[in-house]
């Protein structure tokens, strides 16, 4: 008999999914954007300043991980909105959390779980189909 594991996931046919650049995933509501060690030093360097001013300016501690900072409106500290976009100022170099959303294990746990989260990203069901075996990788990637 097979574990659990080893059965089809739900999502085996694939997602649909294609950012709409809103930004909802990136602020509104108060979050954690965790950063890694290695992360923080590729965002240091693409923002052309040391690692120590990145760590200072940009992060905190919350237990023993760290995390982005976000502005007074709960917006990530790297999320400019211009013309009715949301963009990323580090986007070549944002977090894993941030290149695997949608498909972390939370919004994957179910149909319901995916589904619900449409009323926070409109990009959910719309778009390109990404393939399972992807999804699975994102997934097996996120530390969310």
């Amino acid at each position: 008999m097979s574990s659990t594991s080893d059965s089809p996931k739900w999502y085996c046919a694939g997602l649909h999914f294609e950012c709409s650049q809103c930004g909802s995933c990136c602020g509104g509501c108060p979050g954690y954007v965790w950063v890694s060690p290695e992360e923080g030093i590729s965002i240091a360097d693409y923002l052309h300043v040391a690692a120590e001013q990145f760590w200072s300016e940009y992060t905190k501690r919350i237990g023993r991980r760290v995390t982005l900072i976000e502005k007074p409106n709960y917006d990530c500290i790297f999320l400019e909105r211009v013309e009715g976009k949301a963009r990323c100022r580090i986007y070549p170099v944002r977090p894993k959390q941030c290149r695997t959303w949608p498909f972390w294990k939370l919004n994957l746990a179910s149909p319901d779980t995916w589904n619900d989260q449409v009323h926070r990203c409109p990009g959910i069901n719309r778009g390109p189909l990404h393939e399972a075996q992807k999804i699975q990788e994102q997934v097996d990637g996120s530390p969310c």
